[in-house]
């Protein structure tokens, strides 16, 4: 069953101005950035000791979560509000799972990534908060992992499971140009499975086949950029090998075998208040950690 829904709470009119003033770099700085962060944290309740520990040091204003792995009623969203977290959940029984919090209300709220009534997968929740100044279009995606690329019964066939990736990147895609006519700042933040090149990898050649490295893959990555997208790390940072992912196995974390598959995609309208992106590496060490870190962007919001 397609659970797609929008909520919304109200309209919304602002009159607040920013404060502006010049930072020491001489760049216009405001008083009013907020920091907007996705963290895939493979299971909310296995890792909530590690989400609280870092909300309270990092401090972000809204944290898209992927993985919660539990249902709506499982999710710890007395906890989270606790501290000062607005909580929006779109859950599935231990598989998939995304939530948004946020220290604005909701305006707005949707469930599932429309153009297939028959999905059910958890992998898509999307809100309308109001910043200081304007307001913006958050939404948290776990796009869909895709391996085993080929069929098991026929090699020369694509499985399910990499047909399904795709197509929901092509989704994504109709979705993301159907919001462009809104001209509102959007945060498509999220795991997307996609290394978007080889120097987002440790080693390139031992990826080459995996759904996320693919050149189809690569081609409906490069297709949501062509709609006008923005790739927030690049636009600011774009080193090689900064990793957001590290596997369990095979030593990857300690000898830094990683890739960079979690991003934000940003509105041109998102793109120009960008003000800073950080990869919080070090979340990947402590107790029972996530094999993934959060990526956070800074705006002017």
């Amino acid at each position: 069953m397609y659970l797609s829904k929008v909520y919304r709470r109200k309209a919304y009119k602002s009159t607040a101005e920013a404060f502006i003033t010049l930072d020491f770099k001489g760049q216009l700085g405001n008083q009013t950035d907020m920091k907007i962060a996705s963290w895939n944290i493979n299971s909310i309740n296995a890792r909530m000791h590690a989400l609280k520990k870092w909300l309270e040091a990092a401090k972000p204003d809204v944290v898209c979560l992927q993985e919660t792995k539990t249902v709506d009623d499982g999710f710890p969203r007395l906890e989270l509000e606790a501290l000062g977290y607005n909580v929006a959940v779109y859950g599935q029984k231990s598989y998939n799972g995304v939530a948004i919090l946020s220290k604005k209300p909701f305006e707005e709220i949707r469930t599932g990534l429309p153009g297939d009534e028959t999905d059910a997968q958890a992998r898509y929740i999307e809100a309308l908060i109001m910043g200081e100044e304007r307001p913006f279009r958050v939404a948290s995606i776990y796009l869909p992992n895709g391996n085993p690329v080929y069929d098991t019964d026929n090699p020369d066939v694509f499985s399910e499971k990499y047909k399904y990736k795709l197509g929901w990147m092509e989704r994504l895609r109709t979705h993301a140009l159907n919001l462009k006519p809104l001209e509102e700042a959007v945060i498509l933040a999220g795991d997307y499975n996609v290394i978007p090149g080889d120097k987002d990898t440790h080693d390139p050649q031992s990826w080459q086949g995996d759904a996320a490295f693919r050149p189809e893959t690569h081609a409906r990555y490069r297709a949501l950029l062509n709609i006008g997208l923005v790739d927030g790390f690049e636009q600011l940072d774009g080193r090689a090998e900064q990793f957001t992912f590290w596997d369990y196995q095979g030593g990857a974390w300690p000898r830094n075998k990683g890739i960079r598959i979690d991003h934000l995609l940003l509105s041109a309208q998102a793109a120009d208040i960008l003000r800073g992106v950080k990869i919080d590496r070090d979340v990947r060490e402590g107790i029972k950690p996530s094999d993934h870190v959060p990526i956070i962007g800074t705006f002017s919001l």
